[in-house]
């Protein structure tokens, strides 16, 4: 098949099996699905106009395929970046015709993600033409990942299947999962978080490394549909790490730090249900965390000797590593949320 652009290319995902039980559905960039489908839907409804410029704010993926769709599609592209974004990445954006600027450098992730939404709504006031695209909060987001359900359940037909992945901003798990739900509602989600987030109640706990961009937040997303997760476990930069290197250790894939907990955490649930197919989302590849993550291989743990605390509710959790059968329930109440 040949592709009419390299982002209709780079956005099918690989499945490569891992272990009995455990299958990893890995993605060079996964959030290339959803702005692609998001981008044509948008122009196919008239709410954008071709040229026109999309604004968003990113840690890395997602700006990456913001950029993509826009170049596929003929539209420009404002990216406020996080201090996060390596420079490879934002060479990449740059060559593709983006505009990018960084927020000041902030060690603490809330006043990162603050910044960076308070400088999106600086630029909307100032220029009326700009469409914020609200990857967190518009759930044209989902769109994308209705077809990367259907490509999971043409491969798994009839089998017992639990996905998991980073909850993020909700789309990609939620998305995946609500379409699998329409034919099998006894799919189960397993979302992974880093201690931080106030998505699932984990805000009062600080990981001084943590630097798992794209699965928690410290702001309220509406994209996150809390009733779609059946458990969530939050990791910490270690423990991510430990997993991440094991899977190129053991598996010799190369993937980012949020696959690495989700692999930790996929391993885990696979030893509680065996009779089940669980699917690792492996959302990019490792090459942003060669630096920061498996430059220090040395200091990864046996993920075999890892396991976590079983908790009853978000104010039991502990660090490094805590897990929650969720039960499908509402948005709990947070007490330290920011919305933007």
């Amino acid at each position: 098949m040949i592709h009419p652009h390299i982002a209709d290319a780079l956005k099918i995902p690989d499945l490569v099996r891992l272990a009995d039980g455990v299958v990893l559905l890995r993605f060079e960039s996964m959030k290339i699905y959803s702005a692609l489908t998001a981008v044509r839907h948008l122009l196919e409804r008239g709410t954008v106009r071709p040229g026109q410029t999309l604004i968003d704010s990113s840690s890395g993926i997602y700006a990456y395929a913001l950029a993509l769709a826009c170049h596929r599609y003929g539209m420009r592209c404002h990216i406020v970046a996080s201090t996060t974004v390596d420079a490879t990445t934002l060479a990449q954006l740059e060559i593709l015709g983006a505009t990018v600027e960084q927020v000041r450098p902030s060690r603490d992730l809330a006043l990162d993600q603050e910044f960076r939404v308070r400088r999106v709504r600086e630029m909307l006031a100032g220029r009326p033409d700009l469409h914020w695209m609200r990857q967190y909060h518009d759930d044209v987001h989902y769109l994308g990942y209705h077809e990367v359900a259907d490509r999971i359940a043409a491969a798994f037909p009839g089998t017992a299947l639990t996905v998991v992945g980073g909850v993020g901003s909700g789309a990609s798990t939620g998305g995946i999962v609500e379409r699998l739900r329409v034919t099998d509602p006894s799919v189960r989600l397993v979302g992974v978080q880093p201690f931080g987030s106030v998505t699932f109640g984990s805000q009062d706990h600080h990981d001084p490394e943590a630097i798992i961009a794209g699965i928690g937040s410290s702001i309220v997303f509406d994209n996150v549909r809390h009733h779609l997760y059946d458990a969530v476990h939050w990791l910490d930069f270690t423990h991510a790490m430990s997993g991440a290197v094991a899977l190129l250790r053991e598996h010799a894939v190369f993937a980012g730090l949020s696959t690495g907990a989700g692999y930790l955490a996929a391993t885990y649930e696979a030893r509680r249900r065996p009779d089940r197919l669980h699917l690792v989302v492996g959302a990019d590849t490792g090459h942003r965390y060669v630096e920061r993550v498996f430059a220090r291989h040395t200091e990864a743990q046996d993920p075999a000797a890892l396991k976590p605390a079983e908790v009853r509710a978000p104010e039991e959790m502990t660090m490094p590593w805590s897990r929650m059968t969720w039960q499908r329930t509402a948005c709990p109440a947070h007490g330290k949320e920011r919305a933007v």
